[in-house]
């Protein structure tokens, strides 16, 4: 296994796996982004695939697990770029379709994707999609932190794969590895929830939609894995989280 990949679930058919290719860095913290594919019976689903320049590193990961025109899907969770960059390459060197909330269908030109035929855009409540023996199940995350935003839940894995939610600002580069003590993982989420998710009463509204599921993993696009008690330990924290619009006073003087 490449020191910059893990495997987050595998079985018979099904596998799950997390990379971390980074084209950020600062001086005096690290944003590590992950990027995930779904693999069941040989066919693949790319989960927020990132910039330009992690494609050709990215590519090459992904196909020791899949072969590239196998994958069936691609996933984007919202529309920045370190998310969506990398569309027009991934148009090119596969034949997947793009699944994205119908809010940002019209900016794909900008990224120099042009082939709206490939694109599935979601509605605003989200979809459920058959995928093998399996389904994938979309999940709304409106506003947290992008207008038109969501998380990718697999029935399989029943890993909820949840972009910027659960993001953590860490000081060093250390991937790959699942929290351990949630209190002290706390300090690393507060700043980044506070400023870029929209309100709690919207952070309530994704915490209800995700107990419905069965969770056993919330694997985020920055930072570290929640795993089991983990799980709920961060839903509780999430429901109770006053950010965005709760801090006008502090935005506006």
């Amino acid at each position: 296994m490449a020191e910059n990949e893990k495997i987050l679930y595998e079985s018979a058919t099904h596998k799950c796996v997390m990379f971390s290719f980074d084209d950020e860095a600062h001086e005096e913290s690290f944003l590590s982004v992950n990027q995930y594919l779904i693999v069941q019976n040989g066919v693949g689903v790319l989960v927020d695939p990132g910039s330009e320049g992690v494609f050709s590193e990215l590519y090459d990961a992904v196909s020791r697990h899949v072969e590239i025109n196998k994958i069936k899907f691609i996933f984007l969770s919202h529309q920045d770029p370190d998310v969506s960059g990398s569309i027009g390459q991934w148009a090119v060197s596969s034949q997947a379709k793009f699944i994205m909330s119908g809010l940002w269908v019209r900016f794909m030109s900008h990224y120099g994707f042009m082939q709206m035929n490939r694109v599935l855009a979601l509605p605003d409540h989200g979809a459920k999609l058959k995928f093998g023996e399996e389904s994938l199940t979309f999940v709304p995350a409106h506003f947290l932190h992008s207008p038109g935003n969501f998380s990718l839940y697999d029935s399989k894995s029943k890993i909820v794969f949840s972009g910027d939610i659960g993001a953590a600002i860490l000081n060093a580069p250390e991937t790959y590895k699942h929290v351990e003590n949630f209190d002290e993982h706390k300090e690393h989420l507060y700043g980044f929830h506070k400023r870029y998710m929209g309100s709690n009463k919207l952070c309530r509204a994704w915490v209800a939609e995700v107990e419905k599921l069965d969770v056993k993993m919330i694997a985020p696009q920055h930072g570290f894995i929640f795993e089991d008690e983990k799980v709920t330990q961060f839903l509780e924290w999430f429901r109770e989280l006053q950010c965005g619009g709760d801090y006008l006073h502090e935005l506006y003087k």
